[in-house]
């Protein structure tokens, strides 16, 4: 009974995310929306969605937290190394294949001390009654104004950046790769 319950509640919910523009389905297809998965990054939050299955509920949830922060990761560290690309060719730094490494070695410590400082934003436990295992779904976020402070905070202690590292300007870099 909390089964179908709860099956009917995620049938409710699936059917009512609708999009704005209705788009006909292909012939022999069904759209299928998993929980959690409606969260996607945007303009001021990285976001990864991911699940874990396993007859442990537990492992299952270990597995997807795990599969999320590496796809946190990956996303983070590849708009930093945009941002830092772009921030540092369109500056006056004078040796830019110095500064663009530092800049990347700074970008992959920042995101391994900020990795410590996602959130779920969404999770939910489920049983898969054919197969008697568990589902765990999970979203996780990290702000991209938190990281882009720790990672000032970072480059103003790097002695050979703090000369020519203009906050303002990385920011602005920083935003529009978030765009």
């Amino acid at each position: 009974p909390g089964l179908i319950a709860l099956a009917s509640v995620f049938a409710l919910g699936a059917t009512s995310c609708k999009s704005k523009k209705e788009m006909p389905m292909p012939k022999g297809e069904v759209e299928i929306v998993l929980p959690c998965s409606e969260f996607k990054s945007d303009k001021k939050y990285f976001r990864s969605y991911s699940f874990g299955e396993s007859t442990d509920a537990n492992v299952a949830k270990k597995k997807a937290l795990s599969n999320a922060r590496e796809e946190l990761a990956a996303q983070i560290s590849s708009t930093m190394k945009v941002v830092g690309d772009n921030y540092v060719k369109s500056s006056e730094f004078n040796n830019v294949e110095e500064v663009l490494e530092r800049f990347e070695q700074n970008s992959r410590t920042v995101i391994n001390e900020r990795l410590s400082g996602i959130k779920p934003v969404c999770d939910k436990l489920m049983m898969v009654t054919a197969t008697q295992k568990y589902k765990y779904y999970v979203a996780l976020e990290l702000s991209g104004d938190d990281l882009v402070d720790d990672y000032y905070k970072t480059l103003s202690n790097d002695q050979s950046l703090r000369i020519d590292y203009n906050y303002e300007k990385f920011k602005q870099t920083f935003n529009e790769e978030m765009e």
